[in-house]
């Protein structure tokens, strides 16, 4: 079985802009100054750049990278496509720094690379977690020092109100997780998210927290287990209760961006939720493998746009 990093898309530049055009535009190419499809064509010639079209309605000519986050981009489509790849495939991530090292672009390209990337993984248009019969599993944690620690514990280490708060709601069965970086996990915000988030007839399941004390005006059950008392998993009935899926991705979160990114800047951390969500919403073992992954991640770059001045 040959190497899909052999792959022709990802050495061939005509290859990998075919590879994008195939799937940003299934049905053909469109322009994205006037949205026409009927009037354009492939423009030839020895000084003319890979992939650009021009629209005969509007004069104007494009490629595949305007309106979405490759645009105004001078790094090459195939080391796009490398840099997704690994991304994609990685379950806890690849730093810039390692992608700056196996691509052979500097560091700052690398870094921007990757935001982009995460910009392309970002959800949109989502529809409620759980329904009837369905369980989801909700958390809060803490990650990280805010930009200014305002608490302090007696051993000098950051207080919880001085840490990121992080709330994820998971639904289980093969279902999707959503995480949140929200300014403070109190009853209100939780209270919010779930009720926007989660279908009204779900199952809810949590820990002991009073933060959740209130959630059965917005769902249909409400289940706890007492991690305090060491209680994580109880069988009532025919159901199964506990929050150990939540905790799982919670889990792989907290070793990819201690182990791998080691440091995120606060302002960052709703990409890297954005990255995390996008690999467990479309991993192996709902059937979605990295080939089927590249196509998502790929369809996700349009309508989205990340200048380095807003990034940074």
């Amino acid at each position: 079985m040959p190497s899909i990093l052999s792959d022709k898309r990802f050495h061939d530049e005509e290859a990998a802009y075919a590879w994008v055009e195939a799937r940003v535009w299934p049905e053909g190419p469109i322009c994205p100054h006037c949205g026409g499809m009927e009037r354009i064509s492939k423009m030839g010639g020895k000084s003319t750049r890979i992939g650009v079209y021009k629209c005969y309605q509007c004069r104007k000519p494009f490629t595949v990278k305007v309106g979405t986050v490759f645009e105004a981009s001078h790094v090459p489509m195939r080391f796009w496509l490398q840099a997704m790849y690994l991304m994609i495939s990685s379950k806890k991530g690849v730093s810039s720094n390692q992608l700056h090292r196996t691509l052979g672009v500097t560091l700052k390209t690398a870094w921007f690379m990757s935001h982009r990337i995460r910009e392309a993984m970002k959800i949109v248009g989502i529809e409620p977690l759980g329904g009837t019969d369905k369980i989801v599993e909700a958390d809060e944690t803490y990650f990280g020092d805010r930009d200014i620690v305002v608490t302090r514990t007696k051993r000098g280490k950051s207080g919880h109100s001085s840490k990121r708060s992080i709330v994820a709601l998971v639904e289980r069965g093969g279902g999707s997780s959503r995480l949140f970086h929200v300014e403070r996990a109190d009853r209100e915000t939780i209270n919010k998210i779930i009720a926007e988030n989660v279908a009204s007839d779900s199952h809810l399941h949590t820990d002991e927290s009073r933060l959740y004390a209130d959630l059965p005006v917005h769902i249909g059950e409400h289940h706890t287990v007492y991690h305090s008392g060491e209680e994580y998993v109880r069988y009532e009935g025919d159901r199964t209760i506990h929050s150990n899926t939540v905790e799982n991705v919670f889990s792989v979160f907290k070793r990819g961006m201690k182990g791998i990114y080691q440091h995120c800047a606060e302002k960052h951390l709703h990409r890297y939720l954005a990255e995390f969500d996008f690999r467990y919403n479309n991993r192996v073992a709902i059937g979605v493998n990295d080939e089927a992954r590249a196509d998502r991640v790929v369809k996700g770059i349009v309508g989205k746009r990340l200048t380095y001045k807003i990034s940074h």
